[in-house]
């Protein structure tokens, strides 16, 4: 089965929120039979160039989590596949799982986005 997730990125979305015009959008697929998660993440309008950007987790809204995956390069769009732990798919699936972009104004994060399974 595959599965899809999404998240919409905002500054809203951190804890603690963060103003400003920050936006974007995660999305992923997720291969349950080979555990391959393959995302994107397109984000525009941050205070400055991106610093970082990770998977975080296990979190729900509203909760703060450390890294679960950083990615390669934090320049929009962020392409990547990765090969899940058992861990990690169950914290995924279970809706655990956010993607965070970070700046030098906002080093603890500036959006974020909740990645829940899209219908």
């Amino acid at each position: 089965e595959t599965v899809t997730f999404r998240g919409a990125l905002s500054g809203d979305a951190e804890v603690p929120a963060k103003p400003g015009k920050g936006r974007g959008t995660a999305t992923a697929t997720f291969d349950t039979a080979t555990k391959a998660l393959t995302y994107q993440v397109e984000y525009a309008d941050l205070t400055g160039p991106a610093t970082a950007g990770h998977f975080h987790g296990p979190a729900v809204v509203g909760a703060n989590a450390g890294v679960v995956m950083p990615f390669a390069a934090p320049a929009s769009p962020i392409k990547g596949t990765a090969t899940l732990t058992d861990a990690q798919a169950a914290d995924l699936m279970a809706g655990k799982w956010y993607a965070n972009v970070h700046t030098a104004a906002n080093p603890g994060g500036e959006v974020r986005g909740q990645m829940m399974r899209a219908p």
